[in-house]
């Protein structure tokens, strides 16, 4: 009997992970009873992490905190014994913007600082924090604020929310993080490169998602030099310009440097947390996708990650299903996927691949099936 592994991540603003994953096994097993499917939704540190770690089996243990904007939001961490999954882009995410409203100055990492807190209080020894998706700015100090830090103005009064709150920063003291993490890892997902300041940091790159205007993002980075300068005189150590300190408006710089988090890519510190060596062995074929299989894909995203993970376990073919594709067969074999079905193959207008996407991926499923298994006896 054919083992058929479905590892997908989302097909942003149609589908989740988990609903592209079921819809995959269902045109897979459509019709016939001689194929095994199990599935294991993916993310690569933004949003969707949070999904992935519960539908491997972790607790949804659930937080009310404060939001990019100051509001108040319902959200969670996962737990599976002493280990927590904190999804930054669920607390402190563009999709938690009131209205959709950016607000580029003001946006605080202060409730994704509460989450990870609730997960230490909960007896947390490690903390994976996914830091994709952020809506916010501000270096990581509402986060650090949240863990015990103090940053204070020039009067010794803790300074505002968001990179505004930046520019009044006199002095850190760091003093108390060490005392909320209690020795506990932290271990950060994070996908890019970028130094916090500068013309490749946070706000210079990732700035204007967040609804920065170009005197914005010469005004948020001034903010965030102010902050490094800070941080290295309370700590003795420069780090905005490791790789990954602009890392979600700079959450990456505020790890690196106070909470002492190691880095890592964000696919395969997944992979690695759900136990995908254990189980995908076995398999006969490995489904990956996501919405747009491109040139981002190649750059360490689910699919590629994924497909990648599988070749090592010794899988003998991958196969890649996605909205629309924009790589050919040569960059997918390179990046370890034999093949790849779009739904575009099969609808060309792109509203009804929106609209209908998981009835459209079930019927494309059941093509890759009859391309890619024996036909049943």
């Amino acid at each position: 009997m054919p083992r058929v592994f479905v590892a997908p991540d989302k097909f942003k603003g149609s589908l989740t992970a988990t609903e592209v994953a079921a819809a995959v096994a269902r045109g897979f097993t459509a019709g016939r009873s001689d194929v095994e499917v199990s599935c294991l939704p993916v993310a690569d540190g933004g949003d969707g992490t949070l999904a992935a770690a519960l539908a491997a089996g972790f607790e949804a243990v659930p937080v009310t905190a404060t939001g990019p904007t100051g509001e108040p939001v319902e959200t969670a961490f996962a737990r599976l014994g002493e280990v927590a999954v904190v999804e930054m882009a669920d607390v402190s995410g563009l999709a938690r913007l009131p209205g959709g409203r950016r607000a580029a100055r003001t946006a605080t990492s202060r409730g994704t600082g509460e989450v990870v807190a609730a997960a230490l209080a909960a007896g947390a020894r490690r903390v994976v924090l996914g830091i994709g998706g952020s809506a916010t700015t501000d270096g990581g100090a509402g986060l650090l604020q949240a863990l015990g830090a103090e940053l204070l103005d020039a009067d010794g009064a803790p300074i505002g929310p968001g990179g505004a709150g930046l520019e009044q920063l006199a002095r850190v003291d760091v003093s108390g993080v060490a005392t909320a993490l209690g020795g506990a890892e932290v271990v950060v997902a994070c996908d890019v490169d970028n130094p916090l300041t500068g013309p490749s940091g946070a706000a210079a790159v990732y700035g204007p998602q967040k609804g920065a205007t170009p005197d914005d993002v010469v005004y948020l980075d001034r903010c965030l030099t102010r902050l490094a300068d800070a941080v290295a005189d309370a700590t003795g150590r420069d780090l905005r310009d490791e790789p990954g300190a602009g890392a979600a408006g700079g959450v990456g710089f505020a790890a690196l440097a106070v909470l002492g988090a190691q880095l890592r890519p964000g696919i395969d510190l997944l992979l690695d947390l759900l136990g995908f060596e254990r189980l995908v062995a076995g398999a006969d074929l490995v489904v990956v996708g996501e919405g747009s299989l491109d040139e981002q894909s190649l750059r360490g995203k689910a699919p590629v990650g994924v497909a990648r993970r599988a070749r090592a376990a010794g899988v003998p073919e991958v196969v890649a299903v996605c909205g629309r594709r924009d790589l050919d067969d040569a960059a997918l074999r390179a990046a370890g996927i034999d093949a790849a079905a779009a739904l575009t193959d099969i609808e060309p207008d792109p509203d009804r691949c929106m609209a209908e996407a998981s009835l459209l991926l079930e019927r494309l499923a059941q093509r890759v099936a009859a391309e890619h298994l024996p036909t049943p006896a």
